[in-house]
């Protein structure tokens, strides 16, 4: 399958922190013709295994998204909503949003809401439900929902929700898809609840207890006008190896890895120092006594908004970049 091909099937798939079955089915049924073994552990990540006789090298992508959940549902039919992650309700505000049976509505800001400091306890979904019995009808407390925006290509770019993390839920694919039988011990693990603290990442590195770990995941960019520069990656420019963010301070052994086999490989690389933010490999080098861990991330703009951009040779790049270091020569700890 095409990478865009493949980032519109899995950024389609309901799948909110808490709430990833639908996208752990459609994982499953992808990666399995190229897994030796597939898993899932009682937190709901999906475990994929392609044996090998070397060390055990673990690849992790979360598969959950940002999203909200349903607290209430009032007398008119409107319902009010709790997050599930890192939902700004300014950047939110006026998108389409659809619950797992389907039901699709819209995130609306009350008339009196105050947009400077919007809060989302100051907006409602609106379902076009006449009152609260046909809201009943429709949704719950507890259905969860998720962005209903399109999916679109300009040029390079691909442009959609939710590419944080389904964009590097792809990059795990792709690479199981070109691997060979390997020396290595390979584990692509697409975890849960990434987005509300690490949870998958947590019980599945104790679980697999890897000798080497890989976070793939977006990461903020610095090329945007009027930049904050909370990353240093910017779009086009190739994967991007991390050095730090706020969860982890990647093994130095792992990123002059990383970028002799890129350079060995003519793909192209850069630099990602991100101030703020996590991802998976902040649980993974904690795991047990300690895993040697690196992480290789994706520029994105506008990240948890219902808008993120990516640029496909940069996927394309990590792609490579994945299957290159599953292949790679390492050592037993």
């Amino acid at each position: 399958m095409e990478l865009y091909d493949l980032i519109q099937t899995l950024v389609s798939a309901h799948g909110p922190a808490g709430d990833e079955g639908t996208i752990r089915d459609v994982i499953s049924g992808l990666a399995a013709p190229y897994a030796d073994e597939l898993t899932c552990d009682a937190l709901g990540n999906l475990i994929a295994h392609k044996k090998g006789a070397g060390p055990k090298v673990m690849f992790a992508a979360h598969m959950d998204s940002i999203g909200l959940i349903v607290t209430h549902i009032e007398k008119e039919g409107f319902l009010r909503v709790g997050r599930l992650g890192g939902v700004s309700p300014k950047e939110a505000a006026y998108t389409p949003v659809r619950f797992k049976n389907g039901t699709r509505g819209v995130l609306v800001p009350e008339e009196k809401a105050d947009f400077g400091k919007l809060q989302l306890d100051g907006c409602y979904v609106d379902i076009g439900a006449r009152d609260q019995d046909q809201a009943k009808a429709l949704v719950q407390v507890g259905d969860t929902a998720v962005y209903d925006s399109p999916v679109f290509r300009s040029g390079n770019t691909v442009i959609s929700h939710y590419l944080d993390n389904r964009i590097s839920c792809a990059v795990l694919l792709a690479a199981m898809e070109r691997l060979p039988a390997s020396g290595n011990d390979l584990y692509f693990v697409f975890t849960t609840q990434e987005e509300v603290g690490g949870r998958g990442a947590r019980t599945s590195a104790w679980s697999i207890d890897p000798d080497y770990g890989i976070a793939v995941d977006v990461t903020d960019v610095d090329d945007t006008p009027g930049t904050q520069r909370s990353g240093t990656s910017q779009l086009g420019a190739g994967a991007s190896v991390k050095i730090m963010d706020s969860s982890v301070i990647c093994h130095p052994d792992m990123v002059a890895k990383l970028e002799q086999l890129a350079r060995e490989q003519n793909i192209p690389t850069q630099r990602d120092i991100l101030r703020a933010g996590g991802t998976d490999a902040g649980l993974i080098h904690l795991n047990r006594m300690g895993v040697v861990t690196g992480a290789i991330s994706i520029p994105c703009r506008y990240v948890h908004s219902p808008v993120e951009m990516a640029d496909l040779e940069d996927v394309e790049a990590c792609v490579r970049l994945t299957a290159a270091f599953a292949q790679s020569d390492l050592k037993p700890l």
